[in-house]
């Protein structure tokens, strides 16, 4: 009997000594947040390339060349063309300069039918878009005109392309 009570007391107080430390113990949390910020910078870039009519025979010449726009996704941007370095040239009417001397008249447009002048005016005759983040190829259509007298000779001009942003 003896051993029987003794093993009820170990037992109880086994049990009474696992209850006791046995508790478990819950680590305590907090939470709070990190602020993350970034800011992205509207920005574009252009590049032209060369508009070459190749020989002109005092007939009509058309020829094309390319604007590389590259602008940050979602900004809206124009593109004008000034008149060029030629010597009284217009925005409507350029003139390349001859190494021999003379002028030699030609027009650039912003549609394929040659009917939308490309000038430098922002809301006229300018060319508007929206960047996308990737690179945009916008085509500048060129035009000599016919029945031209000009010296023989090289003729060129350079074309100003101003982006606005």
């Amino acid at each position: 009997m003896f051993s029987i009570n003794k093993n009820r007391i170990i037992a109880a107080t086994l049990a009474a000594a696992v209850m006791t430390s046995g508790t478990p113990v819950y680590a305590a949390t907090a939470t709070g947040s990190l602020m993350v910020t970034a800011t992205v910078l509207a920005s574009c870039t252009v590049v032209g390339s060369t508009i070459a009519f190749g020989n002109y025979t005092s007939t009509q010449v058309d020829q094309t060349g390319n604007l590389a726009v590259l602008c940050t996704n979602g900004t809206s941007y124009t593109i004008g063309l000034d008149a060029g370095a030629g010597t009284g040239a217009t925005t409507s009417v350029r003139k390349m300069t001859g190494s021999l001397g003379g002028t030699l008249n030609y027009a650039l447009y912003r549609d394929s039918g040659r009917t939308n002048n490309w000038g430098s005016t922002i809301g006229t005759d300018t060319q508007a878009g929206t960047g996308t983040g990737l690179l945009q190829n916008l085509t500048v259509y060129g035009r000599i005109a016919s029945a031209q007298t000009p010296l023989a000779g090289v003729y060129t001009d350079t074309v100003t392309v101003t982006l606005t942003y």
